[in-house]
């Protein structure tokens, strides 16, 4: 029986081919494994092939023909062969999406022909690849069945935009696009990005889903549209703003271009237009070791009026990556040749020219060397174990192109660096190199301003409010936070009786949000589950009323929600997970409001009530761990902390015996510590 199936379907197919038309030569979607372990959980546990091998029929090729095919969740570089030729690369990508492949005159055989996918890297990727065809075209023809014509308006003002536009194909795929016309247009297959918000497309003919947007403060408009051969279609999408930012500027403080950094694929040019379309007003371009200015890439794609780009530098050494802001195309650049944190200070601090500088990813592994890691960094009290000197005042706790397998990881290192009374700018990044694989200004950060012309942003004034901490942090959704109805990120603000939080979540209406969180010098204190809407713009609001502490403290709200599947706004897996799951998430955080509690007009951290205590109780523990009774556990944790680092044991008998009658904040904060100390010994 399985002998006549294959008969028939050979039979099929040199029909097909024999009439000009297109070939399926596999329909379904494979699963790969080029190396153990499994990469994420949503694969099988046991990989179907190590390498993508096909046998199919088919004529010789004496012109150009096509190969297109669907892929998924390609991290790292697969050839792709024909007959033992290579005929190029899947597109490194984990969005799901269809592309196509030239197959020059010669390459196919007549009759039986093999098609290999093959990684050489001996990391793990899981790939899915399938629905493979061959089109008897050249591969301009094949994507030039139909024409899509695309104007994208303001809602408000019906103005023409900068915008991002993404098409999918009836499996939810994203569409490889062609067009003629292409120097306003970045092209990505299924995403084109439009400076001058209108993009001429040719496609194949088929079904598709059109969607507009400009990043995560508007909406969405989208269109379905079947194309057939030879049609020409036209479609106006409007969108809207949704979430309101006004005293708000949107920044992304790491973007990349491959024109400088020589990775991913966006040029100094696609730079330009993909900023503007993502609605970024002050993008701060960080190259590796370089200064750029993107101005004269902006005005020639005639999207100057939408940004005000800021030259700076990812000095990227052997002790950590260091974002760096401003600086002049001509300023010197920072040595990189450094071995520890001290030469990095020196290299980078400039008394007369205050400077944004920034400490990227903390927890990744860049030359076998991780910031945050645990034998240099102890997380919970924000000590370091070789006593270099912090060189940064700012640090990424959302950066969107390199995710955390759990994402309140780099928030609670931020906590322990504010306890410990290094006090630091909280900081959303997208760290994007491409024009599509990692979306510019997904992760990004809005930046307390008065101003409201965004290709006129007086530059001082936002970085000194920048570094002052004044500043929300947004992956999709965005936290806003006012204490005693006056006080909001970056302010010392005057203690009461009584602190009343008031707290709003804003997002699109294609985001929802699920839960937000109080936290109090980075405890939780309060909790609200948010109800599904649908709405856009205000998705919840929270008063919270808290008693007045007796010492200075913080206050930061973050708001969750899972990250919808979507095709327009894909949020990319970890680049260096913990764990085979994973679920995105959509994240806003509010800055640091600090609580004068004491009332000596100083930002006074955890850490500086850990000293007194210590110094008060003259090296009795039972006495040190009385004295906490008053102050919250942030205290407790940076005094076990202290203790721990002038070489007290936090397990003897005496300090268990203390801890044994002391409250439950303050057990629960040595714990935590303890705990992480015992981590320091595996």
């Amino acid at each position: 029986m399985r002998f006549w199936v294959i008969l028939v379907s050979v039979w099929l197919n040199t029909i097909l081919v024999s009439h000009g038309q297109e070939q399926i030569i596999l329909e379904a979607m494979r699963h790969v494994r080029n190396a153990e372990p499994r990469e994420w959980s949503e694969f099988p546990v046991k990989a179907e092939q190590k390498e993508f091998l096909l046998d199919f029929y088919a004529h010789a090729n004496r012109s150009h023909h096509t190969v297109s095919l669907r892929q998924y969740d390609v991290k790292l570089d697969w050839a792709v062969m024909l007959n033992g030729k290579v005929i190029g690369p899947l597109a490194t990508d984990e969005k799901d999406m269809v592309i196509y492949l030239d197959i020059p005159p010669g390459t196919l055989r007549e009759g039986q022909n093999k098609l290999l996918i093959r990684c050489s890297e001996p990391v793990a990727d899981d790939i899915r690849v399938g629905e493979i065809r061959i089109h008897p075209r050249p591969l301009a023809t094949v994507l030039s069945d139909a024409s899509l014509t695309l104007e994208i308006y303001d809602g408000s003002s019906d103005i023409l935009m900068p915008s991002k536009i993404s098409i999918v194909n009836q499996s939810r795929s994203l569409q490889s696009v062609s067009s003629g016309q292409s120097k306003h247009l970045a092209i990505r297959p299924g995403v084109v990005y439009t400076a001058t918000g209108k993009a001429s497309l040719s496609l194949p003919a088929g079904a598709y889903t059109v969607y507009a947007g400009r990043g995560s403060a508007y909406g969405i408009d989208s269109a379905n549209v079947t194309l057939k051969a030879g049609d020409e279609i036209k479609k106006i999408f409007r969108i809207n703003k949704e979430v309101s930012t006004t005293g708000w500027i949107s920044s992304d403080t790491h973007i990349h271009t491959l024109t400088h950094s020589g990775h991913g694929d966006a040029t100094l040019e696609e730079r330009a237009i993909t900023i503007a379309g993502e609605g970024i007003e002050l993008p701060v371009m960080t190259d590796h070791n370089v200064h750029v200015d993107l101005t004269a890439a902006a005005k020639a794609m005639q999207v100057d009026k939408y940004f005000t780009a800021v030259v700076g530098n990812e000095l990227t050494t052997k002790v950590g990556h260091f974002n760096i802001f401003r600086a002049t195309a001509l300023s010197p650049l920072p040595d990189q040749n450094v071995s520890n944190w001290t030469d990095v200070v020196s290299k980078i601090r400039d008394p007369d020219n205050a400077k944004a500088i920034i400490l990227n990813h903390a927890r990744d592994v860049h030359n076998n060397f991780r910031p945050f890691g645990p034998d240099r960094h102890l997380s919970s009290v924000g000590i370091s174990l070789n006593d270099w000197p912090f060189p940064a005042n700012a640090m990424e706790v959302m950066n969107s192109g390199s995710q955390q397998s759990n994402f309140m990881n780099l928030f609670n290192d931020w906590f322990g660096m504010l306890n410990h009374g290094i006090f630091l700018t909280p900081v959303g990044s997208s760290d994007s190199h491409d024009v599509s694989r990692y979306i510019v200004g997904q992760g990004r950060t809005y930046i307390e301003s008065e101003q409201s012309d965004p290709g006129k942003i007086d530059l001082d004034a936002a970085i000194k409010n920048f570094t002052d901490g004044k500043v929300l942090v947004s992956c999709g959704l965005l936290t806003k936070i006012l204490v005693n109805e006056r006080y909001g990120p970056g302010d010392l603000g005057v203690s009461s009786n009584n602190l009343t939080v008031d707290v709003e979540v804003h997002g699109p209406a294609w985001v929802e949000a699920e839960r937000v969180t109080l936290f109090m010098n980075g405890i939780k204190i309060r909790e609200a589950k948010i109800k599904r809407s649908g709405r856009s713009g205000l998705l919840w609001k929270v008063r919270w009323e808290i008693p007045s502490p007796k010492h200075d403290i913080f206050l930061v709200a973050v708001a969750e929600g899972t990250g919808d599947a979507n095709p327009y706004w894909t949020i990319a897996k970890p680049y260096q997970p913990a764990s085979a799951d994973w679920t995105p998430r959509f994240i806003g955080s509010t800055g640091a409001v600090w609580i004068d509690a004491d009332n000596n007009k100083t930002r006074n951290a955890a850490v500086h009530y850990a000293k007194e205590i210590i110094r008060l109780s003259a090296n009795n523990i039972y006495k040190t761990i009385n004295l906490l009774t008053d102050y919250d556990m942030a205290v407790a944790m940076q005094v076990a902390g202290q203790l721990w680092k002038e070489g007290r044991d936090l397990n003897s008998h005496e300090m268990q015996e203390a801890l044994a009658h002391a409250q439950e904040h303050v057990r629960n904060g040595f714990e935590k510590v303890i705990n992480e100390i015992k981590l320091l010994k595996m």
